[in-house]
């Protein structure tokens, strides 16, 4: 398991192949059924985590870009249903 996990955590964050993900999934389904809930909910974790940061950054893109249009961080907080402190944090 070390070294499938290790492969798994230095690529995580990094945009898997059609081919990656089908090696990953065919060695997580030779594992242990222990093992394989525990990389399993590691693959999810980091997926997820990867998602917010994702929702995060095209949120920031979005606000800046409004901003850069001329409005205003009360309209910005509006139209993006962010409170003024988070449009304030993302212009930062």
């Amino acid at each position: 398991m070390t070294s499938s996990f290790s492969h798994f955590h230095n690529r995580a964050i990094i945009k898997r192949s059609d081919e990656e993900e089908r090696r990953l999934r065919s060695e997580v389904n030779e594992m242990e059924t222990k093992e394989k809930d525990k990389v399993m909910e590691l693959i999810i974790s980091y997926e997820q985590k990867a998602l917010e940061k994702g929702r995060e950054e095209g949120m920031k893109r979005l606000v800046q870009t409004m901003a850069k249009k001329g409005m205003s961080v009360k309209d910005i907080a509006n139209v993006t249903d962010l409170s003024e402190e988070e449009v304030e944090r993302l212009l930062e």
